[in-house]
C-alpha cells in the first residue's frame, strides 16, 4: 500500500469517525502513551545467561526454529529489531536469569544491579523502561517443585533473599532510567498429585512474602506484582499461590495483582475481572498470553479476549491504573515474528479501544434502549479502524500491513544464520 493510498483511506476514515463524535488523533496519541512491556525470554526460548539446565517449575517452550540468540549482545539485538515493528510506548521485561555474571561466581540471591548493568544502559540508551522478574524456577535450590513454601527452611531462606535482591534491583532500575519497574513474583510451588494439608504451604508462602516485602519501597521507582496460577507442568492438583490466595494477599498488603489471560478457564472474561479487582487495588499487571485449552502461553492473537480487555482499559479510563505486558513462548515459529504479532496485535486493540464512539453507547444504556446499546456495539466492529492503524503506523515508520513479515524475514536471511 502506498502513503498516498494510506492518507487517503486515513481521511475517510477520520470522517466517518468525526462524524460520531471521535477525535482519532487524540485517540492515537492516548493509545501510544498505554506502554506495553514486552518480555526477554520470547526471544531465546528462556534460556538466559546463568548457564544452567533446562526449565523446571512447571513451564516448557515447544519447537526448535533456527536463529535462537546465544548471547546477551544477539538477544538485545533481536529485541531492538523487533521493538521497530510497533508503534507506541514500550517497556522491556526482564527475567533474574538473564543476568550478566562477566566470570563471577555468584547466586541468585546475591544478585545487584551490577549484574544487569548492561541491560539498564542498553535500555537508557533507547530510553526504554524496564520491567522486572524474580526467577523462581529452573535452579538447584528449588526443594522439588518448591521454592517460598518449601519444608526446608534454608530453601525458604535462599529464595526470600532473592525475592529481596530482585526488589532492590527493580528500585535501581526506576532509579537509573526514571520510569517506575514492575517487579512480578510468580512461585510455581505446587503438587502433582492431591496434597494432605493445603493450608500450611499457603501459610507458609504468605509468610515467606512478608518477610520479602519488609522493606516499604518508593511506588515512584519500584511497584510489587503478584501473579496467581492455575496448574502448571507437575503441580497439576495444587497450585500455592492460586487465584484466590493471591489476589486476597494482594488486596491485604496492599500490592499490584498480576491477571495473566492464560492462567484463567477458557470461558472466563478476563475483561470482566479488571473493573471487579480494581474496585480494591490501585493497580493491576496484566499479561497479554493466550492458553489453548490450559495455560500454554501461545502467541496473543487479535480475538475477542483481547479486544474486551483492552477496551475495559480504555471505557473505564484505567490507563494508568493497568499495566499492559506480555508473558508467552513460542520456538516453532521465528521468534522475533512472534513478538511482532502478540505485540501489534495488543497496540491495534488499544487503539481500536480509543476509538470506540463509546459516548452513543452508554447513553443508550442509561436510557434502558438495550435494542441500541447493542445495535451500536455490534456495528462499531466495523468502523474503518484499520485505515487508522495503518496511519498510525505510517506516521512512526513503522512497517505496514504484510510489510513488517518481509522485515523480518529480511532480517532473519541477513542475521540468523550467523547463529
Amino acid at each position: 500500500m502506498t502513503e498516498s493510498e494510506i492518507l487517503q483511506g486515513f481521511r475517510r476514515a477520520e470522517e466517518i469517525y468525526g462524524g460520531l463524535g471521535v477525535d482519532v488523533k487524540a485517540a492515537i496519541e492516548r493509545a501510544e502513551r498505554i506502554p506495553i512491556s514486552m518480555h526477554c525470554w520470547q526471544g531465546d526460548d528462556f534460556h538466559g545467561f546463568e548457564n544452567g539446565g533446562g526449565l523446571t517449575g512447571g513451564i516448557a517452550v515447544t519447537g526448535s526454529y533456527p536463529g535462537c540468540p546465544r548471547t546477551p549482545d544477539e538477544l538485545r539485538a533481536d529485541i531492538a529489531f523487533a521493538l521497530g515493528l510497533v508503534p507506541g510506548r514500550t517497556k522491556l521485561n526482564l527475567h533474574a536469569s538473564y543476568a550478566e555474571k562477566h566470570g563471577k561466581t555468584i547466586d541468585r540471591d546475591a544478585y545487584t544491579i551490577e549484574e544487569f548493568r548492561d541491560w539498564a544502559d542498553w535500555a537508557k540508551a533507547r530510553s526504554l523502561g524496564l520491567d522486572f522478574n524474580p526467577t523462581f524456577f529452573s535452579h538447584a535450590r528449588m526443594d522439588g517443585n518448591f521454592t517460598l513454601a518449601s519444608e526446608d527452611s534454608g530453601v525458604r531462606a535462599f529464595w526470600i533473599e532473592h525475592g529481596k535482591h530482585c526488589r532492590e534491583i527493580g528500585r535501581a532500575f526506576g532509579e537509573l532510567l526514571g520510569v517506575p519497574c514492575v517487579v512480578n513474583f510468580w512461585m510455581p510451588d505446587g503438587f502433582k498429585d492431591v496434597p494432605a494439608e493445603r493450608a500450611r504451604y499457603r501459610n507458609r508462602m504468605a509468610e515467606s512474602l512478608d518477610a520479602i516485602f519488609a522493606e516499604q519501597m518508593p511506588e515512584t521507582l519500584e511497584i510489587d506484582a503478584l501473579e496467581s496460577k492455575l496448574f502448571g507442568f507437575g503441580i497439576e492438583s495444587y497450585t500455592v499461590a492460586s487465584h484466590e490466595f493471591s489476589l486476597g494477599y494482594a488486596i491485604t498488603r496492599r500490592k499490584t495483582y498480576c491477571i495473566d489471560m492464560g492462567h484463567f478457564h477458557p470461558t472466563e472474561d478476563i475483561g470482566d475481572k479488571l473493573s471487579a479487582v480494581l474496585q480494591y487495588l490501585d493497580h493491576v499487571l496484566l499479561h497479554t498470553s493466550r492458553g489453548v485449552r490450559w495455560d500454554s502461553d501461545h502467541v496473543v492473537l487479535w480475538d475477542d479476549a483481547l479486544q474486551n480487555v483492552c477496551r475495559e482499559i480504555i471505557v473505564n479510563g484505567y490507563d494508568e491504573r493497568v499495566f499492559v505486558a506480555q508473558d508467552y513462548f513460542d520456538a516453532s515459529m521465528n521468534r522475533v515474528a512472534c513478538w511482532g504479532i502478540a505485540m501489534r496485535n495488543t497496540r491495534r486493540a488499544l487503539l481500536k479501544a480509543c476509538l470506540e464512539p463509546y459516548g452513543e453507547i452508554a447513553k443508550a444504556e442509561r436510557a434502558g434502549d438495550l435494542t441500541a446499546r447493542l445495535v451500536r456495539l455490534e456495528e462499531n466492529k466495523f468502523l474503518p479502524y484499520e485505515a487508522v492503524w495503518d496511519y498510525a503506523c505510517l506516521k512512526q515508520n513503522i512497517p505496514v500491513g504484510l510489510d513488517w513479515l518481509g522485515a523480518v524475514r529480511d532480517y532473519e536471511r541477513r542475521v540468523m544464520p550467523q547463529r
